[in-house]
């Protein structure tokens, strides 16, 4: 197996869909701004900074979607994937998939599979490893289910997929890895080929001191 890994915030899209996808709810009144934004540009820093408690951030990520019926829910996701999604695609996104297309190509994310998914069936890419909305009945709860796609998470969650396909690590004869975060150094320390994308400055320095390739998807 050749498996090619891509991170989705701010690799493959030139910005955050969690964060946007906040922000779209917010525009729309279905979140209060008030309470909501400052709020979500706080946790969006600590993203950045290597300091986030997913749980709680999953807290605040998740509760919005056991609010609303799960048609409302998809309705307001199309509009999203339009005006706020298409748009943020970095210019080199398609061609380095494309550059991928013989090898198992998947997106592995934080970001919980309600909003990832209909992106990465956008982008064409056929797997998907994302943090998972517990459901009941077709209908969020509010919290997640199994392990956050976060950091070391990001490792276990990749191998129960490849457990789940009868397949360890040995199985992978190639692999690589594009992320633009420090948070991602886990798994980027784990993979053949590590290759940082429009890195964040810890990223960066830590790419250049290992002699990592450092690249960049946005124009």
């Amino acid at each position: 197996m050749r498996l090619a890994l891509f991170d989705l915030d701010n690799t493959l899209l030139a910005g955050d869909s969690d964060f946007e996808w906040a922000q779209y709810l917010i525009e729309r009144g279905v979140l209060d701004r008030e309470v909501y934004e400052a709020r979500n540009q706080d946790f969006y820093d600590q993203y950045k900074a290597g300091t986030l408690d997913i749980h709680e951030f999953l807290d605040f990520q998740l509760k919005p979607l056991s609010r609303h019926p799960r048609a409302q829910l998809d309705a307001w996701h199309q509009d999203f994937m339009a005006s706020r999604i298409v748009p943020i695609v970095a210019a080199g996104t398609p061609a380095l998939l494309e550059r991928h297309r013989d090898d198992t190509r998947v997106i592995i994310t934080a970001t919980n599979r309600f909003v990832t998914a209909p992106i990465a069936a956008h982008l064409g890419v056929p797997h998907l490893i994302a943090t998972e909305p517990e459901e009941t009945d077709g209908e969020f709860t509010g919290r997640p289910a199994g392990t956050p796609s976060f950091r070391a998470g990001k490792v276990t969650r990749l191998e129960q997929w490849l457990a789940a396909r009868g397949k360890t690590w040995a199985d992978v004869e190639e692999s690589w890895f594009y992320s633009d975060s420090l948070n991602d150094l886990p798994l980027l320390e784990r993979v053949h080929h590590p290759v940082a994308v429009d890195p964040d400055p810890t990223l960066r320095a830590h790419a250049e001191r290992a002699g990592w390739p450092v690249l960049s998807l946005r124009g």
